[in-house]
């Protein structure tokens, strides 16, 4: 059974300019679509219309089902109950994504407490738990820590825990890697893989590099200029693109001697 079911998704500004247009997939538990394409293409408000994330002046329309319930139209009082229980987002740059005057041990704590209900000794062992499963040394130093004192891919690691600390059936992965280092990028795709794997999770993975697609998700949506021109299989894709953009994602990626696991 679908954990998400979006059906003709589009999404506009308020004075009628199309930024997305009729997106239609699913997504059921253990399932990972890629979402590809150049900057502006769509995909990071398409992660935001299915949590209800959109910036004021936007809106959406269609239908979003997340775990049975419609998003679009739905109260903001009930989609906070929804974010982070059910849906839980990694943005690209985790600095902002942040708050710079909590600790990270008051931030991981928050959603804890709001929905799982976890007070004193459990709350602090929760945070503790939820730092150590991504791999951070030292937690209970971390949970002290501001995030501008720990480093860019430390900052990630904890933006990874506070998306999964409630145990979200899906994971939005919104090019959680760009702003980093090659070697600190394929630890954090190792541990997201991992992690997804573990939980049994629907993933979304947004990028805008064929590669890390290609490392993350098994069905892909190409997206240009706010319009799917291409969607299936990873594999079919990469050896038989039928689109001319989705080819010429594949030729640059082929000519930067990226190596694609076509079988």
């Amino acid at each position: 059974m679908s954990l998400v079911v979006v059906s003709d998704l589009s999404v506009a500004t308020s004075d009628g300019v199309p930024l997305v247009r009729a997106l239609s997939f699913e997504l059921a538990p253990g399932e990972r679509l890629g979402l590809i394409g150049e900057s502006g293409s769509g995909k990071s408000l398409t992660a935001l219309a299915l949590t209800g994330l959109l910036a004021p002046g936007l809106g959406a329309s269609g239908s979003v089902v997340l775990d049975g319930r419609e998003i679009i139209g739905t109260d903001e009082r009930e989609l906070v109950t929804l974010r982070g229980r059910v849906a839980a987002v990694v943005f690209q740059d985790p600095l902002s994504a942040l708050d710079p005057l909590m600790r990270i041990g008051a931030q991981l704590a928050e959603p804890l407490r709001r929905h799982r209900g976890l007070r004193g000794a459990a709350l602090k062992m929760a945070v503790s738990d939820a730092l150590t499963e991504v791999s951070l040394p030292d937690p209970e130093r971390m949970a002290r820590s501001y995030p501008h004192e720990v480093s860019g891919g430390q900052r990630q690691r904890v933006a990874i825990a506070l998306a999964l600390a409630c145990r979200p059936q899906l994971l939005i992965a919104d090019e959680p890697t760009t702003a980093l280092d090659v070697t600190v990028q394929a630890e954090v795709l190792d541990l997201l893989d991992r992690l997804v794997a573990e939980r049994n999770m629907a993933l979304l993975f947004i990028s805008h590099d064929l590669a890390v697609v290609a490392r993350m998700a098994d069905q892909v949506i190409v997206m240009r200029r706010g319009e799917a021109v291409e969607s299936g299989s990873l594999a079919a894709l990469l050896k038989a693109p039928g689109h001319p953009y989705t080819a010429e994602l594949v030729a640059s990626a082929r000519a930067l001697d990226v190596a694609l696991e076509l079988s």
